[in-house]
Formats: C-alpha cells, structure tokens, sequence
C-alpha cells in the first residue's frame, strides 16, 4: 500500500509501470486517472486544492485499509495532488491489484468514491467570471451510499 499526497506533477506511465514490476502475481491490475477538466460555458482558469498535511493522509490509508481487507486486494496506490492546476492536468492516480478483476475494479471504484466525497481536500475553481468553492454533489453521495 502506497499513498502520496504532493503538489508536484506526476507521470502516470512510470507509476503504474512500477506498481505493476511490484506486482508480478496478481491476475488483475485496475487503474484510474483523474484529470482537471474545463466547462466550456465557463471555461476554467485553475483550480486550487487545498488539504491538511496529516489528516488527509490519515483518512485517505484508513480508506485503502478497508479496501485492502474489504476486496483481498493484493496492493493498491493512491496519488492525489493539491495546489493550482491548470485544465488538462492529473489530479489523482488509483491503482489496484487483486487476484480477480472484479475486485480490482470494485476497490478502484470504492477508492475513487471516497476521494471524490470524503477524502479531507478542499477544491476551489477560478474562472473568467470569478471564483467559487466546490460542492459535493448529489451524484457522488449516492454512488458513495452504495458502499455502505
């Protein structure tokens, strides 16, 4: 299990490249890439995300703790970046292995479910037309309640 949270870019390609050297037994590598995305109504400048050092981390190895044990996954690997990032950039990187496929997609999902609602980060997006926080959305909670 491996988790960083940093404001420094990260190459995807490397990282699961080395995840999966480290993980020559499983049968299933499931990988997720979340990127910042503009609305082209209101096209976004950047977005600043802002986190607690300690608590962030805190929460988010509580979370792959439970996937770990929830899905028997093999290992798993979060990176999730804070600071100003520009459109196009990545965000965040989840990675499961698992013996089967299915668990390792179902982990990502959880992973990425968390992260989007629960996981202690603050998103603010600057636009032309100003600057607003953003919001937890209805669609996340209800794909989060499917957890429970």
């Amino acid at each position: 299990m491996k988790l960083s949270v940093q404001e420094e870019p990260f190459f995807p390609d490397g990282k699961i490249g080395h995840f999966t050297n480290q993980n020559q037994e499983t049968g299933a590598i499931v990988s997720f890439l979340g990127k910042v995305r503009s609305d082209p109504e209101n096209p976004l400048e950047y977005m600043l995300i802002e986190h607690y050092p300690g608590m962030t981390e805190k929460a988010i190895e509580k979370m792959m703790a439970e996937a770990i044990d929830r899905w028997n996954l093999i290992d798993c690997l979060v990176i999730h970046r804070y600071g100003k990032l520009t459109p196009g950039e990545d965000i965040v990187l989840v990675t499961t292995s698992s013996k089967h496929r299915k668990e390792a997609f179902e982990a990502a999902n959880y992973l990425m479910d968390f992260l989007k609602s629960r996981a202690p980060f603050w998103k603010k997006e600057i636009t032309q037309s100003g600057e607003a926080w953003v919001e937890s959305k209805e669609i996340d909670e209800v794909a989060l309640d499917r957890w429970k």
